[in-house]
């Protein structure tokens, strides 16, 4: 890619944070020593690049989903953190602050000038971003967002920002979809690092929002006669391979950037999951097909002489490890553990190809807040032995590289929506299609971020399976027992929700937790959902049985098996997190009046985080 400067409006400047290069900054107020107007497609790769803070949140969101565990952000961990931070706050900030009016001027200057492709892709960005911050934080200030002269803000309730969102994707496939006499030349190609300037996949795109917004009301009652026409037409229209993929790219270079931030967020040389984020134990069990069994007291059986060491306990029947096993028949290997997880085996060789070999390698997860798991230390996301120096981890592997790109949206995740919302409302065989489609979507996900690295210093730098090996174990598992043996009479809800949670492992985490919570994590409750006295009390939450469980293997941290048996924070009431709150150093300082007022729980309550969100409800939010 090649690297160039841009004369961008942010309201905050962008410090070291963007992976832009600017050398100049306009001021938005009219004086007489800087300009108070930029060419709207100036705009457009700053505003972009702003979606590198979705990966920030996610260290709150990993840890409430149980992808990760963390010593960082390990409030989130126990589904509670105190009110007098920013921590989790990113999303927020991305919206009103870092896109903000930069996205308004850029859509309404295209606007005025008729350029319409260039207003198109604002507006496509615009549902997208909006859609994720409604689902994050539930109410939202939509109306009163950029009213000029404002200091107090309304809060929009999440069922009238859901249909604006649809409306914005809507106005964008409208406008991509027009005659545009404007001669760009290379003014949206040179600065798009997500499509190129490629409007058809804009178009996709601005669909694929709707279809992704849609999905997250699969728990309505009337989602069938309400939204199952537009969420399918949606799907058809959104993107049709991998290639449509929405990815940022970003330039990389380690230490020889010229930012920091030029690298990826998660890649070594920045350290930001360094030695405070590691696998979370239920990822490793989903995985690898060692979610353990559990007695009438909720405890593990040790077996005499395991199958691996590295898995000590019985383990639960086919019924629950619905992704794999352990038998070493052809076909039960799922390969994707040996890149998406980390492992310290394989660290001192080249790229290893015997699956013997990789079929004994250990898994290792960890607490929800500290490295040691259930059988014991999980290894850093890297994979290397030991703590060690940037030049030794290289510039990492897979989604955890300098120069790996910032994934927003993908084909895979699509159809496991259509999946999900076919199984429940549609066709048996339309789903199980569609789920055979996903899971092999995230195999051809999986091995295009394959990096071979090198050896140094006797650690293995980059991916330690190369892609042909990772492919051929791949189309083995795609025609077993887990995907191709699978019929319309055996597929289950559990196996869409299971697999859809591995492809989303970790850079889909939001998307997750939107899912865990439309299901009430699978707490065990009556009426149409949990609440003080049903389903959780101040000491422990009830968790449905296994066979009732969408997510299975599944517990809370205050569920009583071992391994959790924890309490939250008392202000939760025993309630786990539905929502994080506004940022705090905007709404919490100056907006507080507002806040107090939302229902059904105020938002300046202590409990506000156990807020239950609107698109969860089967029926209309409690007032």
């Amino acid at each position: 890619m090649k690297k160039h400067s841009i004369i961008y409006v942010l309201a905050s400047m962008f410090l070291a944070l963007t992976m832009v290069s600017c050398n100049d900054y306009l001021d938005v107020n009219r004086n007489e020593d800087a300009p108070d107007y930029v060419d709207a497609h100036l705009y457009l790769a700053g505003i972009e690049q702003e979606y590198f803070g979705l990966y920030w949140d996610i260290r709150a969101l990993a840890p409430l989903t149980q992808m990760m565990g963390t010593s960082s952000y390990s409030s989130f961990a126990s589904h509670y953190y105190s009110l007098a931070n920013d921590a989790g706050g990113e999303q927020w900030r991305m919206v009103y602050w870092n896109q903000g009016m930069n996205l308004e001027n850029m859509i309404n200057q295209a606007e005025a000038s008729e350029s319409w492709h260039l207003a198109g892709i604002g507006y496509a960005m615009k549902a997208f971003s909006w859609d994720a911050l409604t689902k994050y934080h539930g109410e939202v200030i939509l109306n009163d967002a950029f009213v000029p002269g404002k200091l107090t803000h309304n809060y929009d309730y999440q069922e009238d920002v859901y249909p604006i969102v649809r409306q914005w994707a809507d106005k964008a496939i409208e406008y991509l979809q027009k005659e545009d006499k404007t001669g760009y030349g290379s003014k949206i190609s040179g600065n798009d690092f997500i499509y190129g300037g490629d409007l058809a996949k804009w178009i996709k795109f601005a669909y694929a929002v709707k279809a992704r917004n849609l999905a997250s009301l699969s728990n309505k009652r009337d989602f069938k006669e309400k939204y199952y026409a537009e969420f399918t037409e949606s799907c058809e229209k959104a993107f049709s391979s991998g290639d449509d993929d929405a990815v940022l790219s970003i330039w990389g270079g380690s230490a020889d950037a010229a930012e920091s931030a030029y690298n990826n967020f998660w890649g070594p040389y920045r350290g930001n999951l360094s030695n405070v984020y590691w696998q979370h134990d239920y990822a490793v069990q989903l995985m690898t097909g060692t979610i353990p069994t559990y007695n009438s007291e909720g405890d593990k059986t040790l077996v005499e002489e395991p199958a691996h060491a590295a898995y000590p306990y019985e383990l639960a029947g086919p019924d629950i490890n619905l992704i794999c096993d352990t038998t070493p028949a052809v076909g039960h290997f799922d390969p994707r553990p040996l890149i998406k997880l980390a492992t310290e085996d394989g660290n001192d060789v080249d790229i290893t190809t015997d699956r013997t070999t990789l079929r004994n390698w250990t898994f290792l997860g960890s607490g929800f807040t500290s490295s040691t798991g259930p059988v014991g230390t999980a290894p850093m996301f890297w994979g290397r032995k030991e703590s060690a120096t940037s030049a030794k981890d290289g510039v990492g592997r897979w989604l955890y590289r300098d120069n790996a790109p910032y994934i927003m949206m993908t084909y895979g995740e699509l159809l496991f929506d259509r999946a999900e919302i076919e199984f429940k409302y549609g066709s048996k065989a339309k789903a199980l299609e569609c789920f055979k489609k996903a899971v092999d979507a995230d195999m051809k996900f999986t091995a295009k971020y394959i990096t071979k690295g090198a050896i140094v210093n006797g650690c293995h730098q980059g991916d330690k399976v190369d892609a042909a090996t990772f492919n051929k174990i791949a189309d083995e598992y795609l025609a077993g027992p887990y995907v191709g043996g699978l019929t319309e009479g055996t597929l289950t809800l559990s196996h869409i929700m299971m697999q859809k949670f591995i492809h989303l492992f970790p850079w889909g985490a939001a998307e997750e937790w939107v899912d865990q919570r439309k299901y009430f994590y699978d707490i065990e409750y009556t009426g149409d959902y949990p609440s003080t006295g049903n389903g959780w009390d101040l000491t422990t939450v009830t968790m449905k049985p296994e066979a009732q469980k969408v997510f299975k293997g599944f517990y809370l941290a205050p569920a009583n098996v071992q391994g959790r048996r924890g309490t939250y924070n008392k202000d939760n009431n025993g309630s786990p997190c539905f929502r994080v709150r506004p940022r705090y150093n905007s709404e919490y300082m100056w907006n507080k009046d507002n806040l107090k007022v939302l229902k059904p729980i105020s938002g300046m309550a202590d409990n506000y985080q156990c807020s239950i969100p609107w698109f969860a409800y089967p029926g209309d939010q409690p007032k």
